[in-house]
C-alpha cells in the first residue's frame, strides 16, 4: 500500500466555462469560438484603455485603434499558446492576462513611436505618382495635394498617418518600417490600405475625385 507523502496530488479541476472554452476552441466549432473570443478580448481591451484614456490623453478612434490592436495580438498570443493551458485559473481570468500586456505594450509604442510630421514640399509632389493618381488629377495637384493633405492630417489615426507618410510618401520598404516599429506586415499593411481607402473617400466625399476614379 503507498504512503500518503508519495500519492499524486489532484491537478486542477477547471470550472464548467473553462471546459466548454477549451471544447469550442479545440473542437469543430473553433472557427466561431475564435471570434466569439475575439469579440471578449476586444471588450476587456476598450475596457482597459477606457480605465488608463485619463492618462493617455487619447480618445474617440486612436484609442479604439490601441484597443483592437490589443485584440488581434493578444488572439494570436492565446491560440499559440492554448496547449500550455492547464487550468490553474479560469479561462476567462488566464486570457485577460493577454488583454492586459497587449494594452500597456501598444500604449508604450505609441507614445515612443516615432510622431508623424508635416511632410516636407517634395514628399507632397511625390504623392500624386505614389498615390496612383491619373496625369490629368496630377495636373490639378495644388488642390489634390491640399485635399490629400488634410486628409490626412483629420481623417486618420495617428497609426495609419505614420505608416502613410513613412510607406507611401517616403517609400520605405514594408519590411523595413516593419522592423522599424517591431509589428508584423499584415498589420502594417492593413494600416497603409485603411489610409489610402480613407483619404479616397475624403477626396470623393469632397468632389476631388469621382466614385469611379476612386475605385
Amino acid at each position: 500500500m503507498a504512503s500518503a507523502s508519495t500519492s499524486k496530488p489532484p491537478g486542477p479541476v477547471a470550472d464548467e466555462q473553462t471546459r466548454e472554452w477549451l471544447a469550442d476552441l479545440r473542437g469543430a466549432s473553433y472557427v466561431s469560438a475564435q471570434a466569439r473570443l475575439h469579440a471578449l478580448l476586444l471588450r476587456a481591451a476598450r475596457a482597459e484603455t477606457g480605465r488608463r484614456a485619463g492618462r493617455l490623453r487619447l480618445a474617440g478612434p486612436e484609442l479604439d485603434d490601441i484597443a483592437h490592436q490589443a485584440a488581434d495580438d493578444a488572439l494570436v498570443s492565446i491560440l499559440r499558446k492554448l496547449p500550455e493551458f492547464r487550468g490553474e485559473s479560469r479561462f476567462t481570468t488566464w486570457v485577460y492576462k493577454f488583454v492586459v500586456f497587449e494594452v500597456g505594450a501598444k500604449v508604450s509604442r505609441h507614445f515612443w513611436a516615432r510622431a508623424a510630421q508635416p511632410l516636407e514640399t517634395e514628399q507632397w509632389e511625390r504623392l500624386p505618382d505614389r498615390f496612383g493618381f491619373s496625369p490629368e488629377q496630377a495636373a490639378q495637384s495644388a488642390d489634390l495635394l491640399a485635399a490629400v493633405r488634410e486628409a490626412v492630417s483629420t481623417v486618420l489615426t495617428s497609426r495609419q498617418r505614420d505608416a502613410f507618410v513613412a510607406i507611401v510618401a517616403d517609400g520605405m520598404p514594408l519590411d523595413a518600417y516593419v522592423a522599424e516599429i517591431g509589428s508584423n506586415r499584415n498589420a502594417v499593411y492593413k494600416a497603409v490600405f485603411d489610409a489610402r481607402r480613407k483619404i479616397r473617400a475624403h477626396l470623393v466625399a469632397h468632389g476631388h475625385l469621382g466614385e469611379d476614379e476612386a475605385r
